[in-house]
């Protein structure tokens, strides 16, 4: 079981496209998430493998999800009506088996107050979705959310990955880096990319993918880039592209664009020369 479930969230190359749709949790019905069935549908037709979400959407849009791989987020954090910042466990693994997921996650915060207390919940978390099973994805922030590069540094990102990985975590989600190789080789678990803030530059996020993807990046968990991107579906279809069928940005960009491709054979970089 536990190889399956897996197998639905990795595909044979041994990437994944997650799709994080948990942020209703804490922040509500932001831009891209009013109405959720709508866009369900759009990224799941047009090539997401994953979903990370929560157990209302999760229960609620079961039909537009069950052509997707399922990653259940059983811990919440503050809301932005009080102090956003680290949560607790809200849902056990139960709930997680009785929806039908493939995986669950939880997030832990290396460098703060709640260092301690995020580190036991993910590893009480490993421990009992294993005995289902169940693959777990730890999402490591350390420094908490709103970390600058002075905290999010190769060191302390390839530290808690390495932890992560430690506590028995099946793959990790970690903010991406320069120098991300350093994070992914010193980590025996697959490493996502975490999507970050908001940007305006669709090529710049191509870049930043094929960067990730460059260093040994197992895959993305990308949220807002996507669903509050002008075209989330011509997004998941360059990612897709980028992930799945080694393109480069160019050719990312393309199919973002919908431009016809070019006979140049150049695929050293991931942009060609002009």
């Amino acid at each position: 079981m536990f190889t399956r479930r897996l197998k639905r969230i990795f595909q044979t190359d041994g990437r994944t496209l997650i799709v994080a749709f948990d942020h209703a949790l804490t922040e509500g019905p932001v831009k891209g998430m009013e109405a959720p069935a709508g866009m369900l549908e759009q990224l799941g037709t047009n090539g997401m493998d994953a979903i990370l979400t929560s157990y209302g959407i999760a229960t609620r849009f079961a039909n537009e999800l069950a052509r997707t791989g399922l990653i259940l987020r059983l811990d919440v954090g503050g809301t932005k009506l009080g102090r956003m910042g680290p949560g607790s466990q809200y849902f056990p693994v139960e709930a997680a088996l009785r929806l039908g997921a493939d995986a669950v996650a939880v997030s832990a915060f290396p460098g703060t107050a709640e260092e301690r207390e995020t580190l036991k919940t993910l590893a009480k978390v490993v421990m009992e979705a294993h005995q289902w099973g169940l693959p777990v994805m730890a999402e490591m922030q350390p420094g908490g959310f709103d970390a600058g590069a002075d905290v999010c540094t190769p060191e302390n990102l390839g530290l808690s990955a390495r932890i992560a990985a430690e506590l028995g975590a099946d793959w990790v989600k970690i903010p991406y880096t320069d120098r991300f190789e350093q994070v992914v080789q010193t980590c025996y678990v697959p490493v996502v990319m975490l999507g970050g803030v908001k940007i305006n530059d669709h090529r710049r996020l191509f870049q930043t993918v094929w960067d990730a993807r460059q260093a040994g990046s197992a895959g993305v968990a990308i949220g807002r880039n996507i669903f509050q991107a002008d075209d989330p579906p011509a997004v998941v279809k360059a990612l897709v592209a980028l992930l799945h069928q080694n393109a480069t940005v160019d050719e990312a960009c393309r199919i973002h664009d919908q431009r016809p491709a070019s006979s140049d054979p150049d695929r050293v970089s991931g942009s060609r020369p002009g």
